[in-house]
C-alpha cells in the first residue's frame, strides 16, 4: 500500500517537479550564496505544511513525522552550482552567467523536495521522523556537510542513517546504482611552490634552475603511489598546473605547482601526505632550491555502511524491480557526503538521467550537461519509498 502510494504521488507531482527543476537551473547559485535557491526552498516547504529550519546561512532542515516511533532517518540534497558557462540552448537555460547548474544538485534539490512532499502526504502510512537536509556548498572546501555537522544537523533527533542521490550520466534512465563500503574517494588540493635565485638561461650555473627541478619533481611524486601504495587500494597523484617563466632566456626564481591527490583509505591518505612532504622538501634541497608545500584537507572518502545500503538496494529492487538496479563502479571522484559517513551510517546511490536517443550523454562538469526530466520522478519517489521504509540494525 505505502509502495504503491508514493509511486502514484510521484507520478502525479511529475510535471510539477519538471517545473521546479527548471526554475533553479535558471537560477542557479554558486557554493555558500544559494540565497535565492533556499528561498525557494522555504516557500515550497511552507506551502505544504513542512517545518523547517535555516542552518549555515543557506542550508534549510525540515522534520516529517509519521507515526510514533524513535525511527530516524535523514536524506540530503546539495543545492549549489558550478562557475560553468552553459552551451545547452533550452528553454530553462542558465540565466546567470558563468554560473551552471552542470553537476545536477538542481535535480538533487527537486527530488528532495518532491520526496518531502510525497512524505508528508503519507505520513499516516509510515513510522518515525525523516530529517531533510538541503545542504549548501558541495562543490568549495571545507563542504557545507561538515558545517552543517559542526551547527548539529546530526544531532537532535540524530539519525540512525542518512541517504544520498546523485545524477549518472553514464546509466541509463530507469536505473538506480548501489555500492557496498567505499565507492568515491578523499580530495586533496597540492600546492607547491619551488623558489631559488633566478639568472639568466646562458648562466645556469649561477642558480638553481626551478623549471628543471619542477620537471624532476612532477616525475618523482608519481612514486609516491606506485612505490608505496598497496596497489589493490586505488589512489591518483594529478599534477595539472605548471606555472613558471615568461621569456626564453630567464631561468625565473619561483616555479609553482598544483595538482589533486585522491586515495580511498584514510590511513593511506595521511601517509602519503608526509610522504609528498618529505620527498618535495628533499629533492628539491638536494638541487639547491626551496620548496614551500601547502596540502589542503579536502572530502573524506565516501564510506557506505554495508548494511544500510544493502537494506536501501533491497528496497530499491522492490521499487524499481530488480533489472532495474545495478552497482555503481568505484569512482575516484569525491562528495562532501563522505562527512555525514564519519559519524553516521550512511548511503549514497545513483540516478541514471542518460538517454542516447534524446542526445543527453554530457558528462556533470561539463557546459552541456543535462538530463533526462523523466528521472526527477524516480529520484523523489526512490527518496521519499527509502525515507519511509529504511531500516538500520547494529
Amino acid at each position: 500500500m505505502l509502495k504503491d502510494f508514493i509511486q502514484q504521488q510521484a507520478q502525479q507531482l511529475s510535471e510539477q517537479l519538471i517545473q521546479i527543476r527548471r526554475h533553479l537551473h535558471a537560477h542557479p547559485e554558486l557554493s555558500y550564496v544559494e540565497f535565492n535557491t533556499s528561498k525557494f526552498i522555504q516557500t515550497q516547504l511552507s506551502a505544504w505544511g513542512i517545518p523547517f529550519t535555516v542552518r549555515a546561512t543557506t542550508g534549510v532542515v525540515a522534520h516529517i513525522q509519521g507515526k510514533p516511533s524513535d525511527r530516524v532517518i535523514a536524506l540530503r540534497a546539495d543545492m549549489d552550482a558550478l562557475p560553468i558557462e552553459e552551451k545547452n540552448e533550452v528553454s530553462y537555460k542558465s540565466t546567470v552567467a558563468g554560473v551552471m547548474h552542470a553537476c545536477g544538485h538542481d535535480v538533487h534539490t527537486t527530488c528532495l523536495l518532491g520526496a518531502a512532499h510525497i512524505l508528508q502526504q503519507s505520513a499516516h502510512l509510515w513510522e518515525g521522523t525523516v530529517k531533510l537536509i538541503f545542504q549548501p556548498g558541495e562543490e568549495k572546501n571545507p563542504g557545507g556537510a561538515s558545517i552543517l555537522i559542526k551547527e548539529g544537523v546530526l544531532e537532535n533527533p540524530k539519525p540512525q542513517g542518512i541517504v544520498g542521490l546523485h545524477v549518472h550520466p553514464g546509466l541509463a534512465l530507469g536505473k538506480l546504482s548501489f555500492r557496498r563500503g567505499r565507492c568515491m574517494a578523499s580530495a586533496d588540493e597540492l600546492y607547491i611552490t619551488i623558489k631559488s635565485k633566478g639568472g639568466h638561461a646562458a648562466a645556469p650555473h649561477l642558480t638553481a634552475d626551478t623549471i628543471l627541478i619542477a620537471s624532476h619533481l612532477i616525475v618523482a611524486l608519481q612514486q609516491v603511489i606506485s612505490r608505496n601504495n598497496n596497489p589493490t587500494s586505488p589512489s591518483v597523484l594529478s599534477i595539472c598546473s605548471i606555472q613558471g617563466g615568461h621569456t626564453t632566456n630567464v631561468i625565473p626564481s619561483e616555479v609553482k605547482l598544483m595538482g589533486t591527490f585522491r586515495a580511498m583509505d584514510e590511513a593511506w591518505r595521511f601517509k602519503a601526505h608526509d610522504i609528498i612532504r618529505k620527498l618535495t622538501t628533499e629533492l628539491v634541497g638536494s638541487m639547491g632550491a626551496e620548496a614551500d608545500i601547502h596540502i589542503d584537507v579536502g572530502y573524506p572518502t565516501v564510506d557506505n555502511d554495508p548494511q544500510l545500503t544493502q537494506n536501501a538496494w533491497d528496497l530499491a529492487n522492490d521499487y524499481m524491480g530488480i533489472t532495474n538496479v545495478e552497482e555503481t563502479e568505484l569512482r575516484m571522484g569525491s562528495e562532501d557526503f563522505g562527512y555525514y559517513t564519519q559519524h553516521i551510517p550512511g548511503c549514497f546511490f545513483r540516478l541514471g538521467v542518460r538517454n542516447e536517443a534524446k542526445n543527453i550523454v554530457s558528462n556533470v562538469h561539463t557546459p552541456t550537461f543535462d538530463v533526462d526530466e523523466a528521472a526527477i520522478a524516480i529520484g523523489a519517489g526512490m527518496m521519499a519509498w527509502l525515507g519511509a521504509s529504511l531500516n538500520y540494525h547494529t
